[in-house]
Protein backbone atom coordinates (compact mmCIF):
# COMPACT_ATOMS: atom_id res chain seq x y z
CA UNK A 1 0.00 0.00 0.00
CA UNK A 2 1.64 3.03 -1.32
CA UNK A 3 1.42 6.67 0.83
CA UNK A 4 2.11 10.12 -0.41
CA UNK A 5 3.94 12.24 2.34
CA UNK A 6 2.52 15.07 3.68
CA UNK A 7 -0.62 14.51 1.93
CA UNK A 8 -4.29 13.67 3.61
CA UNK A 9 -5.93 11.02 1.92
CA UNK A 10 -9.22 11.10 0.79
CA UNK A 11 -12.91 10.51 1.79
CA UNK A 12 -12.70 7.68 -1.67
CA UNK A 13 -9.71 6.41 -1.04
CA UNK A 14 -10.20 5.76 2.88
CA UNK A 15 -13.65 4.13 2.06
CA UNK A 16 -11.35 1.98 -0.35
CA UNK A 17 -8.90 1.39 2.09
CA UNK A 18 -11.50 0.58 5.16
CA UNK A 19 -13.50 -1.85 2.93
CA UNK A 20 -10.39 -3.51 1.24
CA UNK A 21 -8.89 -4.36 5.07
CA UNK A 22 -12.31 -5.01 7.01
CA UNK A 23 -12.83 -7.99 4.26
CA UNK A 24 -9.28 -9.08 4.43
CA UNK A 25 -9.58 -9.67 7.92
CA UNK A 26 -13.23 -10.98 8.31
CA UNK A 27 -12.02 -13.47 5.61
CA UNK A 28 -9.04 -14.20 8.31
CA UNK A 29 -11.58 -14.37 11.69
CA UNK A 30 -14.01 -16.81 9.58
CA UNK A 31 -10.72 -19.58 8.56
CA UNK A 32 -9.99 -19.74 11.96
CA UNK A 33 -13.74 -20.14 12.98
CA UNK A 34 -14.68 -16.66 14.36
CA UNK A 35 -17.85 -14.79 13.37
CA UNK A 36 -16.39 -12.63 10.94
CA UNK A 37 -19.78 -10.01 11.71
CA UNK A 38 -18.45 -9.35 14.87
CA UNK A 39 -14.87 -7.87 14.26
CA UNK A 40 -14.50 -4.03 13.30
CA UNK A 41 -12.16 -1.33 12.63
CA UNK A 42 -11.73 1.22 14.98
CA UNK A 43 -9.97 3.98 12.94
CA UNK A 44 -7.20 5.58 14.79
CA UNK A 45 -6.99 9.44 14.32
CA UNK A 46 -3.92 10.34 16.69
CA UNK A 47 -1.85 12.94 15.30
CA UNK A 48 -4.33 13.82 12.67
CA UNK A 49 -6.54 16.62 12.43
CA UNK A 50 -10.39 16.64 12.91
CA UNK A 51 -10.70 17.05 9.04
CA UNK A 52 -9.22 13.73 8.08
CA UNK A 53 -11.89 12.45 11.33
CA UNK A 54 -14.87 14.15 9.38
CA UNK A 55 -13.46 12.32 6.18
CA UNK A 56 -13.13 8.69 8.04
CA UNK A 57 -16.97 9.38 9.10
CA UNK A 58 -17.63 10.49 5.80
CA UNK A 59 -15.78 7.20 5.00
CA UNK A 60 -17.89 5.00 6.73
CA UNK A 61 -15.92 4.79 9.71
CA UNK A 62 -18.35 5.60 12.62
CA UNK A 63 -15.80 4.33 15.19
CA UNK A 64 -12.53 6.47 15.61
CA UNK A 65 -9.64 6.22 18.57
CA UNK A 66 -7.66 8.67 20.46
CA UNK A 67 -4.68 8.34 22.83
CA UNK A 68 -4.94 11.49 24.45
CA UNK A 69 -7.58 12.80 26.10
CA UNK A 70 -6.33 16.62 25.67
CA UNK A 71 -6.05 16.27 22.11
CA UNK A 72 -8.93 14.50 21.48
CA UNK A 73 -11.26 16.63 22.72
CA UNK A 74 -11.59 19.13 20.20
CA UNK A 75 -11.96 16.49 17.10
CA UNK A 76 -14.44 14.78 19.58
CA UNK A 77 -16.43 18.11 19.46
CA UNK A 78 -15.83 18.73 15.63
CA UNK A 79 -16.90 15.20 15.26
CA UNK A 80 -19.77 14.36 17.37
CA UNK A 81 -21.55 11.47 15.90
CA UNK A 82 -18.56 9.10 15.72
CA UNK A 83 -18.35 6.33 18.08
CA UNK A 84 -15.36 7.89 20.36
CA UNK A 85 -13.00 5.06 21.76
CA UNK A 86 -10.19 5.82 23.85
CA UNK A 87 -7.37 3.83 23.25
CA UNK A 88 -4.50 5.14 25.21
CA UNK A 89 -2.76 4.86 28.84
CA UNK A 90 -5.05 6.44 31.08
CA UNK A 91 -4.01 8.65 33.74
CA UNK A 92 -5.97 9.26 36.61
CA UNK A 93 -5.91 12.61 36.23
CA UNK A 94 -7.94 12.88 32.85
CA UNK A 95 -10.09 10.35 33.77
CA UNK A 96 -12.80 12.70 34.65
CA UNK A 97 -12.96 14.16 31.23
CA UNK A 98 -12.82 10.72 29.36
CA UNK A 99 -15.78 9.90 31.01
CA UNK A 100 -17.26 12.55 29.43
CA UNK A 101 -16.02 12.27 26.26
CA UNK A 102 -15.68 9.22 25.14
CA UNK A 103 -18.04 6.20 24.79
CA UNK A 104 -15.36 3.77 24.74
CA UNK A 105 -12.81 3.06 27.09
CA UNK A 106 -9.99 0.03 26.31
CA UNK A 107 -7.62 0.64 28.62
CA UNK A 108 -7.99 0.77 32.08
CA UNK A 109 -5.14 -1.23 33.37
CA UNK A 110 -6.06 -1.18 36.98
CA UNK A 111 -8.67 -2.35 39.37
CA UNK A 112 -8.20 1.55 41.00
CA UNK A 113 -8.47 3.29 37.73
CA UNK A 114 -11.92 1.07 37.02
CA UNK A 115 -13.35 1.94 40.50
CA UNK A 116 -12.45 5.71 39.65
CA UNK A 117 -13.50 5.74 36.02
CA UNK A 118 -17.09 3.82 37.25
CA UNK A 119 -17.42 6.54 39.96
CA UNK A 120 -16.60 9.28 38.20
CA UNK A 121 -19.01 7.84 35.30
CA UNK A 122 -21.92 8.40 37.94
CA UNK A 123 -21.09 11.34 38.71
CA UNK A 124 -21.23 13.06 35.60
CA UNK A 125 -24.41 10.78 34.48
CA UNK A 126 -22.31 9.35 31.90
CA UNK A 127 -22.08 4.99 31.18
CA UNK A 128 -19.24 4.46 28.91
CA UNK A 129 -18.47 1.25 28.15
CA UNK A 130 -15.06 0.18 29.42
CA UNK A 131 -12.33 -2.38 28.80
CA UNK A 132 -9.71 -4.29 30.89
CA UNK A 133 -5.76 -3.72 29.57
CA UNK A 134 -4.24 -7.14 30.45
CA UNK A 135 -0.40 -7.19 29.49
CA UNK A 136 -0.49 -10.94 28.35
CA UNK A 137 3.32 -10.84 27.69
CA UNK A 138 4.72 -9.29 30.68
CA UNK A 139 6.78 -7.30 29.08
CA UNK A 140 8.02 -4.17 31.95
CA UNK A 141 7.64 -1.82 29.22
CA UNK A 142 3.70 -2.71 28.92
CA UNK A 143 0.68 -1.26 30.58
CA UNK A 144 -2.05 -3.55 31.96
CA UNK A 145 -3.01 -5.48 34.33
CA UNK A 146 -1.27 -9.08 35.06
CA UNK A 147 -3.60 -11.69 33.73
CA UNK A 148 -3.49 -12.92 37.49
CA UNK A 149 -5.47 -9.84 38.72
CA UNK A 150 -8.32 -10.08 36.40
CA UNK A 151 -9.35 -13.32 38.44
CA UNK A 152 -10.17 -10.74 41.27
CA UNK A 153 -12.13 -8.65 39.41
CA UNK A 154 -15.67 -7.55 40.13
CA UNK A 155 -18.41 -5.87 38.23
CA UNK A 156 -18.53 -2.26 38.15
CA UNK A 157 -21.59 -0.24 39.13
CA UNK A 158 -22.21 2.34 36.37
CA UNK A 159 -19.80 1.86 33.30
CA UNK A 160 -20.28 -1.27 31.33
CA UNK A 161 -17.69 -4.06 31.43
CA UNK A 162 -17.27 -5.49 28.03
CA UNK A 163 -14.48 -7.29 27.18
CA UNK A 164 -10.71 -7.35 27.48
CA UNK A 165 -7.96 -5.47 25.59
CA UNK A 166 -4.25 -6.07 24.65
CA UNK A 167 -1.05 -4.76 22.78
CA UNK A 168 1.10 -7.62 21.49
CA UNK A 169 5.20 -7.03 21.62
CA UNK A 170 6.56 -4.64 19.30
CA UNK A 171 8.47 -6.64 16.45
CA UNK A 172 6.69 -10.03 17.17
CA UNK A 173 6.62 -12.48 14.85
CA UNK A 174 2.67 -13.56 13.32
CA UNK A 175 3.02 -16.44 15.59
CA UNK A 176 4.14 -14.58 18.53
CA UNK A 177 1.55 -12.10 18.07
CA UNK A 178 -1.30 -15.27 17.66
CA UNK A 179 0.08 -16.36 20.94
CA UNK A 180 -0.79 -13.45 22.83
CA UNK A 181 -3.94 -12.92 21.33
CA UNK A 182 -5.10 -16.35 22.38
CA UNK A 183 -4.27 -15.57 25.64
CA UNK A 184 -6.51 -12.88 25.99
CA UNK A 185 -9.42 -14.92 24.66
CA UNK A 186 -8.79 -17.59 26.88
CA UNK A 187 -8.51 -14.94 29.33
CA UNK A 188 -11.89 -13.17 28.77
CA UNK A 189 -13.53 -16.65 28.70
CA UNK A 190 -12.42 -17.57 31.64
CA UNK A 191 -13.38 -14.37 33.27
CA UNK A 192 -17.05 -14.41 31.67
CA UNK A 193 -17.19 -18.28 33.54
CA UNK A 194 -16.13 -16.34 36.95
CA UNK A 195 -18.27 -13.33 36.83
CA UNK A 196 -21.47 -15.44 34.86
CA UNK A 197 -20.99 -11.82 32.53
CA UNK A 198 -20.75 -12.03 28.56
CA UNK A 199 -18.04 -10.30 27.80
CA UNK A 200 -18.27 -9.67 24.11
CA UNK A 201 -15.67 -7.48 22.79
CA UNK A 202 -11.78 -8.07 22.44
CA UNK A 203 -9.80 -5.28 21.51
CA UNK A 204 -6.22 -6.52 19.95
CA UNK A 205 -4.97 -6.02 16.79
CA UNK A 206 -2.79 -2.75 14.84
CA UNK A 207 -2.26 -2.25 11.48
CA UNK A 208 1.39 -4.63 12.21
CA UNK A 209 -0.18 -7.39 13.77
CA UNK A 210 -4.25 -7.18 12.33
CA UNK A 211 -4.57 -10.34 10.55
CA UNK A 212 -2.79 -12.24 13.50
CA UNK A 213 -5.78 -10.66 15.98
CA UNK A 214 -8.41 -11.23 13.43
CA UNK A 215 -7.14 -15.26 13.07
CA UNK A 216 -7.55 -14.87 17.09
CA UNK A 217 -11.00 -13.51 17.57
CA UNK A 218 -10.78 -10.26 17.76
CA UNK A 219 -13.86 -7.72 17.72
CA UNK A 220 -12.11 -4.35 17.74
CA UNK A 221 -8.66 -3.86 16.05
CA UNK A 222 -6.80 -0.67 16.24
CA UNK A 223 -5.62 0.64 12.76
CA UNK A 224 -4.17 4.27 11.98
CA UNK A 225 -1.42 3.78 9.21
CA UNK A 226 -3.03 1.29 6.69
CA UNK A 227 -6.22 3.23 6.81
CA UNK A 228 -4.91 7.22 7.01
CA UNK A 229 -1.12 6.76 5.79
CA UNK A 230 2.11 7.51 8.77
CA UNK A 231 1.38 9.95 11.62
CA UNK A 232 3.10 13.52 11.39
Amino acid sequence: MEFLPNEPPSVELIRERHERLLERLRRAAEAEGHDPDRLRIVGVTKTHPAALARAALTAGITRLGESRVQEAEPKVDAVPEAEWHFIGRLQSNKARRAVRRFAVIHSLDSLELVDRVDGLAAEEGTAPRVLLQVNVSGESSKAGMAPAAVATMTMPRTVALVGLMTIAPMGASDEEARAVFARLRALRDELEQRIGHELPELSMGMSADADAAAAEGATLVRIGTLLFGPRG
